[in-house]
């Protein structure tokens, strides 16, 4: 007991630390609940959403931001853009990467990966998805997760549409740009209360707003507003994080079936191993 009433405040400390540490950094961000079209035991990506979402990184995010750990053959894989593989090689061949075979950079070839990102502090978006927790309050456990998940591509749509006009109580000065949904950056004095805390959600992010709408031109006709812009890249950015979802989905749903199945043929097999025992007479 004594072991487990340690670990318990050990943990409580720590989350007590963390809680403190956010709170200080900004006010709480406002996330948006977006249903996805992977969400839940059963859900799959959307194909034609994913090559939209793959268009406004191309158009928009890989500007500052890279994917360094996404093979660019990947964007041809069933569960995915699947794009045809004519495509796939021609989008690989836009970008330039450094051989140290030949020591010079050349042209991309579908085994190689999405360039890293241009400048240093912008992040790679890569695993963003699923570094990022959107939802508010805990993380969830259990059930929650599997039906809701982490809540990142929440929380990516969240920031593209979180930008807004800074609150009254800030200075005109402040350096950055006010988002709702951001909860990491700089916070002016003049907008916390008596104790220190921030009086509106969300704080201060260095990005500029990168989506307005209208930024693309979609290939299926979809019209290109700010939220669908942001749901879709959203939704890719969630596949490069995450890009064997479908196939474990489908294992595990395989796996219960299989347990299932396994579980009645071996309660009717003990049934009937047993039941002359059971039945015989004393």
């Amino acid at each position: 007991m004594t072991m487990f009433r340690k670990t318990g405040i050990a943990a409580l400390a720590a989350l007590s630390l963390s809680a403190g540490g956010a709170f200080a950094a900004g006010g709480e961000g406002h996330i948006e609940d977006i249903a996805f079209s992977f969400e839940g035991p059963f859900g799959k990506f959307d194909q034609v959403q994913l090559q939209r979402g793959l268009k406004v990184y191309s158009q928009v995010c890989s500007a500052c931001h890279g994917m360094q750990y996404v093979p660019l053959r990947t964007l041809a894989d069933e569960g995915g853009p699947h794009l045809p593989g004519d495509q796939m090689r021609a989008y690989a061949q836009q970008f330039e990467v450094f051989d140290p075979e030949i020591d010079d950079f050349r042209t991309a070839k579908p085994t190689d990966h999405f360039p890293g990102s241009q400048l240093e502090n912008a992040p790679d978006l890569s695993l963003m998805a699923k570094k990022r927790a959107g939802f508010h309050g805990p993380y969830g456990t259990g059930i929650s997760q599997l039906f809701n998940g982490m809540g990142g591509p929440e929380y990516i749509y969240s920031l593209m549409i979180g930008y807004h006009e800074p609150p009254e109580c800030a200075p005109e000065d402040f350096p950055g740009s006010y988002n709702a949904a951001f909860t990491a950056g700089g916070y002016p004095e003049e907008c916390k209360d008596e104790h220190g805390h921030p009086t509106v959600p969300g704080s201060w992010i260095a990005m500029a707003q990168p989506l307005w709408g209208d930024d693309v031109e979609y290939d299926d006709g979809t019209e290109a507003t700010l939220e669908q812009e942001a749901e879709d890249v959203a939704a890719f950015l969630m596949w490069t994080a995450e890009p064997k979802m479908m196939a474990r989905k489908d294992a595990g749903l395989t796996g219960v079936i299989f347990l299932t199945v396994l579980s009645v043929l071996l309660y009717l097999t003990n049934k009937r191993i047993w039941a002359p025992v059971k039945h015989r007479k004393a």
